[in-house]
């Protein structure tokens, strides 16, 4: 993805220029680090691209593109503490390395951080950000308690994952677009059109997430495999093969999922593969990535950055990371 890489280095050098008070330490050095552990910073770059492409300056909408981005590490750290993961980005998770309490403190303080970027903004342009954000941010909460939901709850179907995953992870995708056009204050037509390219492309976003989780590396992927597995999160994968799986299969999973007993990754996995859960998996990741790059016919203008961003989401969705 080097063709945003100077987007990804405005926000990188930007997010280094922020100031943090010196006390309480144990307060302002998780966010530090939070925000200085890497991350691929595509949302926040997605922010500038789409301003670009509607005519606005890079600089108009970088406090919109740090806002974002401020925000989604603070649902990564609140993520984190709920599903005690102990490694994020290769490295420890906040709450591993200060403690839940801290991290659930520093994680209010960036949600706060983040309404502050949006202060940058006056007049009608400041409210249509607020609305947004607000909007995104409690489906955010939504999206994150329906997953949570999921944990203990027996039957859920395929569009009912599809809707949580599109609360928990597309629509951040999708604001952080519309975010751009509203900075670059592009029609209702274009800001509806960028969201929807967005929406879906979020929601293959994370059906690769899911996959990657279960078939990837952990060194390229910089978490633990199979954590979805050990989490009996419901994903795709695993509504797919329960759809699928007969007699002893079927039985299987429900062992691993709705018992007692630890599951076991690489019995589920082989499972996966059986079903062909994988390859659906797969199929639905394309078809949730043509409806994004169909959205692209429906904005109105012209300009280089189209065609920057249908790239982008082919690589987002064919990556091993």
């Amino acid at each position: 993805m080097d063709f945003i890489k100077p987007y990804i280095q405005i926000i990188e050098e930007r997010l280094s220029q922020l100031n943090f008070p010196d006390e309480p330490e144990n307060l302002y050095s998780p966010i530090k680090y939070s925000l200085s552990v890497g991350g691929k910073r595509i949302r926040p770059a997605l922010t500038l691209i789409s301003a670009e492409l509607f005519g606005s300056t890079i600089e108009q909408a970088v406090p919109a593109a740090l806002g974002v981005e401020i925000f989604h590490n603070f649902t990564l750290i609140h993520d984190d503490i709920m599903d005690e993961a102990p490694l994020r980005r290769k490295q420890p998770t906040v709450s591993a390395k200060w403690g839940r309490d801290i991290a659930i403190l520093s994680g209010d303080v960036m949600m706060i951080m983040a309404y502050q970027q949006f202060q940058h903004y006056s007049g009608d342009k400041l409210s249509l950000l607020f609305s947004l954000f607000n909007k995104t941010a409690v489906e955010v909460c939504e999206g994150q308690q329906m997953d949570m939901n999921f944990e203990t709850q027996r039957n859920v179907t395929v569009d009912e994952y599809i809707k949580m995953i599109t609360l928990k992870t597309s629509v951040l995708l999708a604001a952080s677009l519309q975010m751009g056009a509203i900075v670059a204050n592009a029609s209702a037509q274009n800001q509806e059109a960028i969201y929807a390219f967005g929406k879906n492309l979020g929601i293959a976003f994370q059906l690769q997430d899911d996959l990657l989780d279960t078939f990837g590396s952990e060194d390229d992927f910089g978490k633990k495999i199979g954590g979805d597995i050990l989490a009996r999160k419901k994903t795709f994968l695993f509504l797919k093969a329960f759809e699928n799986a007969t007699g002893e299969e079927k039985k299987l999973l429900e062992e691993a999922y709705f018992s007692y007993k630890k599951p076991n990754p690489d019995l589920v996995k082989q499972i996966f593969k059986s079903t062909a859960a994988d390859k659906l998996c797969r199929e639905e990741i394309e078809f949730y990535l043509k409806k994004s790059l169909d959205s692209m016919n429906n904005i109105n203008v012209s300009h280089p950055n189209i065609e920057l961003l249908k790239n982008l989401s082919e690589q987002l969705i064919h990556r091993t990371v």
